[in-house]
Parts: structure tokens; C-alpha cells; sequence
């Protein structure tokens, strides 16, 4: 019994297999729209000279999130320039953007439903902490056994690495709401969608934004990890610099990654409220 190995992969490796063969279009079909969107997201971006784009988007970043905002856009993006990775900024732009919204648009219902249930949120709970310690480069091997090389696995491998952290926040900021407001809520009629529109997410708004902020970060740091799999961006830059022991490239592409994080985070911060409360 010495010699006995516990071997999670000869069960994991036979049902990615399975799954590639018999929802084999169903994979082609998310590759396909996944593609679509951060194509067009980079086709956007490259409509014009780097500096007219950095300056538009440094005027979206002022007109969602203010005046400061928008000049540390056009601070950060201007340095990505003159760093010679504005090309590899915008798909890492766009690969992260997108990722950001899926994990939020999946990770704050996920956290709503499980905030309801006292026996589902123990359940959750160490799957949340298998995924949030799990080596992030894990992720990537299902997904491109799933969706081949390229940005797609990077892009799945993201979304979900980045539900994790978004789901337990949203449990933690519905937690903390104050039971006197839902309770004003339910005295005045309001239904549960009006108790949750109108008081519940206002209230969790600051504990959500820390959940963006995360799914940000983490976004950012699996793109590195994305480079090994072709997802190109700075993450690319990064293993090039790597493989051929490049500290130059490494290190430019490390400045551009945290100029980007810090843009998407302030302005996020910024923004999100905004449209919140302009939508409701």
C-alpha cells in the first residue's frame, strides 16, 4: 500500500475528454462568441492613432468616473505608449474587460442565492476556498482541453478564477446590511426585488466594489499566466521576456500590467455607482 497515489487526473482527464466529444459544438459555439467580442472590443480600440484612442477613452474614464479619473487614464495609457506596449495594453484591455464583467454578472447572483440559505452558504464555502487557493495555472489545463489554444481558454480559465472572490464578498456585503432597513422594506410593501434594487445592493454597493476590485486584480495576474497558452496581451510580453531571460520586456510589460490595473480599478469604482443609480 506503500506505493498506492491518489489520482484525481484519471477521473478528471477521461470526463474532459468526454465532454470534448459530446458537447464538442457547444465548446465551438462559446469559442466562437467569445471571440467575437474581444475581436471586436480590439477592432474598436484600433480604429485610430494610440493617443486619440487613450484620449477618448481617458474622456469616457471623466465622464463615468470624474475629472481624476480621467486624467490618471490618460496618465497611465500615455505610459503604456511610451513603454512600446500599447498593442499588447488593448488585448489585455479588452480580454480583462470582458472578464471582469462575466465574473461580476455571474459572481453577485451566485453570492445573492447563497447569501439566502445559512446550509448553502457552509456548503459553498470550502468550494470557495478549493478555487480561491487552487495555482491559478490549473485552470488553464481543462480549458484549453476544452477550447484549444488561444484567447478563449485564457478567457474562460479568467471568469472563473475570478467568480470565487466575487461570490464571497457579495455573501459578506449582504451580511452586513442592516436588518432594520430590510425591515423598513418589507413594513412600507416593498417586494423582494424592490427590497433588493433599492436597499440591499445600495447597501452593499462598498463591499461589492472590493469584489471588482479583486476580480480586477485577479484578472490581471491569470492573463500573465495566459501567456503560456497564446492568449497574447501583456501577458505574452511577459513570457517572452521570461524564455529568453529578457528583463527589459519583462519588466516594461510588468509597469504596463499595473498601470492597467490601476486605471480599471479607479475607474470601475468610479463608474459603477453611477450607472447603478442612474439604471434604478
Amino acid at each position: 500500500m506503500d506505493n498506492a497515489q491518489l489520482s484525481p487526473g484519471s477521473v478528471v482527464a477521461p470526463a474532459l475528454s468526454w465532454l470534448n466529444l459530446n458537447y464538442h459544438d457547444v465548446f465551438a459555439a462559446i469559442t466562437t462568441f467569445f471571440d467575437f467580442l474581444v475581436t471586436s472590443i480590439i477592432e474598436v480600440l484600433s480604429l485610430g492613432p494610440a493617443p486619440v484612442v487613450a484620449g477618448v477613452l481617458a474622456v469616457i474614464a471623466l465622464l463615468f468616473a470624474g475629472w481624476r479619473h480621467g486624467l490618471l487614464t490618460l496618465a497611465g495609457l500615455f505610459l503604456c505608449m511610451l513603454l512600446g506596449m500599447w498593442d499588447a495594453t488593448i488585448q489585455t484591455l479588452a480580454l480583462v474587460m470582458v472578464a471582469v464583467v462575466f465574473s461580476v454578472l455571474f459572481g453577485i447572483p451566485i453570492g445573492i442565492l447563497v447569501s439566502r440559505s445559512s446550509r448553502l452558504e457552509s456548503a459553498t464555502r470550502p468550494i470557495l476556498d478549493i478555487m480561491q487557493t487552487m495555482p491559478p495555472w490549473v485552470y488553464l489545463v481543462p480549458a484549453v482541453i476544452l477550447f484549444g489554444l488561444g484567447t478563449v481558454p485564457a478567457l474562460i480559465s479568467t471568469i472563473v478564477y475570478g467568480i470565487a472572490p466575487m461570490v464571497r464578498l457579495t455573501v459578506l456585503a449582504m451580511a452586513q446590511i442592516p436588518k432594520e432597513r430590510i425591515e423598513l422594506g418589507n413594513a412600507i410593501g416593498a417586494n423582494k426585488i424592490d427590497v433588493l434594487k433599492k436597499i440591499e445592493l445600495p447597501s452593499a454597493l462598498p463591499t461589492l466594489l472590493v469584489g471588482v476590485n479583486q476580480c480586477i486584480l485577479l484578472s490581471l495576474a491569470m492573463m500573465v499566466l495566459a501567456g503560456l497558452v497564446g492568449a497574447g496581451g501583456l501577458g505574452s510580453e511577459v513570457t517572452r521576456g521570461l524564455t529568453r531571460l529578457d528583463f527589459g520586456v519583462g519588466l516594461r510589460a510588468s509597469l504596463a500590467i499595473v498601470a492597467l490595473a490601476i486605471i480599471m480599478d479607479r475607474v470601475f469604482r468610479g463608474a459603477i455607482p453611477k450607472v447603478y443609480l442612474a439604471t434604478n
